[in-house]
């Protein structure tokens, strides 16, 4: 409050106290520039002055160029002396750590080409929002709220709202997983969930089984925290088994954790067969390496029926840490996803997650549970699996007729994975950036990043047209490259 250290002296006149003091004010920067002055009346109320002394202080201020008056409205601060503007230039840059540091390096965002309206953009992979029931969701927003009330607006539990994991325990029964001596910890979407993980249960130096490639988040993640990543590859049909029984020989005893997208691999879209998640789970198991599955998108396999996931052979074990999100499925918005594991070891990572940010906001949480309950979920999925199949198989086509690859890969899904022949992709995207195309470039997928010949194309968000269009300028401009490379 201002004025709360103001006194009186008997030694010189009122007015000039009183000036010299908001003056000090203005110097120092306490009364910014427009900020509005005390009325002259509620001034010498607090003052317990005249008001002619209130009155002659602001004259001598407005004389001196510090304050302005607006008719009807009061007095003003104009400017702050030399002294309030002085520089200080701190070097954040010094401050930074290494792991801040190695996000920076590896942000893309901050290097990638930005996106415009005219774009044709293959990069997404998230859903259309086109497709999705809000009329439905409304409804579940109205009905939680008319059951919770205001408590949906309150600060909630750290382990996530406990409707919500009951129904996802459920789904992941469903699943064919035990869920005995599990439990579910509710995080903001994936990336939120392994990076508890990673922050929890591991140490900079330490080793870990990644396929190769995978997806790009994963990989940032895994260096931040200055993990050493040993690949295993992915053929185009599966894992190299031999090599990563080559691996796990060679650094016995160093291996901390194995990741592995099954369902489906992101990029290549590779979905593991149940034999190759039979032989994973063992291999694992026999050398005692946990395993951390993500579950991204394994509801949108189109070519064959549902695939359990690998925590399902974990039954009664507890080997598996699964993380899974509604993020790539209903809508990228929904920053709702989970960890699935041993239930001693959520309860250590709630401790984690309350540190981090408390919890998921109670109202999202909320909101999803309603919409779920409802079989809205099993609705929606029966309609995008057909949606995004004929997507996927119309891109395909396209690909097939427009595109010179060496192959091409994916099961099901949002995106198509290609390998080209002898075609810098990097370059490829420069010069389809020149007409209106843009897309992933395969080597930010890639542990090693000297794969430049590959490229994710993404359709989801794209209409039948533009899809056609895009893919037909990539292909023509893949055989201009090649006319100039002769």
């Amino acid at each position: 409050m201002l004025f709360f250290n103001f006194e009186l002296n008997k030694n010189e006149p009122v007015y000039m106290q009183i000036k010299r003091y908001i003056e000090d004010l203005i110097t120092k920067g306490l009364l910014p520039i427009n900020s509005k002055l005390p009325s002259t009346r509620e001034l010498c109320s607090i003052l317990n002055v005249s008001r002619n002394s209130i009155l002659s202080a602001y004259d001598e201020l407005k004389t001196e160029g510090l304050v302005y008056s607006v008719k009807g409205k009061g007095t003003f601060v104009k400017e702050q002396s030399s002294i309030a503007t002085s520089t200080w230039d701190v070097k954040w840059s010094l401050y930074e750590n290494n792991y801040a540091k190695n996000l920076n390096k590896m942000d893309s965002a901050k290097n990638e080409i930005s996106w415009k309206s005219d774009l044709i953009s293959f990069k997404s992979i998230s859903p259309s929002g086109d497709q999705f029931d809000m009329e439905e969701f409304k409804r579940a927003f109205l009905n939680r709220f008319n059951l919770e009330g205001h408590k949906l607006l309150n600060y909630g539990y750290a382990q996530g709202y406990k409707p919500l994991i009951e129904f996802l325990i459920e789904y992941m029964n469903n699943k064919n997983v035990d869920s005995s001596n599990k439990d579910i910890l509710v995080t903001n979407g994936f990336t939120e969930a392994l990076n508890i993980i990673i922050s929890s249960l591991t140490e900079p130096g330490d080793y870990i089984l990644c396929e190769n490639p995978t997806h790009n988040v994963t990989l940032k993640i895994f260096k931040s925290f200055n993990l050493n990543i040993l690949p295993m590859d992915l053929n185009k049909n599966s894992l190299d088994f031999d090599k990563i029984e080559d691996t796990i020989e060679k650094y016995k005893h160093k291996i901390k954790f194995a990741y592995i997208t099954p369902s489906y691999n992101n990029p290549t879209g590779i979905v593991l067969s149940p034999e190759d998640r039979f032989k994973f789970y063992n291999i694992m198991k026999e050398n005692n390496i946990p395993i951390i599955e993500d579950g991204f998108n394994e509801e949108l396999l189109y070519s064959s029926s549902h695939i359990f996931p690998i925590c399902s052979l974990d039954n009664k074990n507890n080997g598996v840490i699964y993380i899974g999100s509604f993020s790539k499925i209903l809508f990228p918005g929904m920053r709702i996803g989970w960890i699935f594991g041993d239930k001693n070891l959520v309860d250590r990572l709630v401790s984690v997650k309350r540190s981090i940010n408390m919890h998921v906001s109670f109202l999202d949480q909320g909101i999803l549970y309603d919409y779920l309950k409802n079989s809205n979920f099993d609705k929606y999925l029966k309609k995008i699996r057909k949606y995004y199949g004929d997507k996927f198989n119309f891109a395909l086509q396209c690909a097939n007729k427009y595109i010179d690859y060496e192959y091409v890969l994916g099961d099901g899904g949002l995106h198509l994975f290609f390998k080209l022949k002898d075609i810098n992709t990097r370059y490829l995207l420069q010069k389809c950036h020149e007409k209106g195309v843009i897309f992933m470039p395969g080597d930010v997928f890639f542990i090693d990043k000297n794969q430049n010949n590959f490229m994710r194309l993404g359709f989801s968000r794209l209409e039948k047209n533009e899809i056609e269009k895009g893919i037909k300028i990539i292909g023509e401009t893949i055989n201009e490259i090649k006319r100039r490379i002769r």
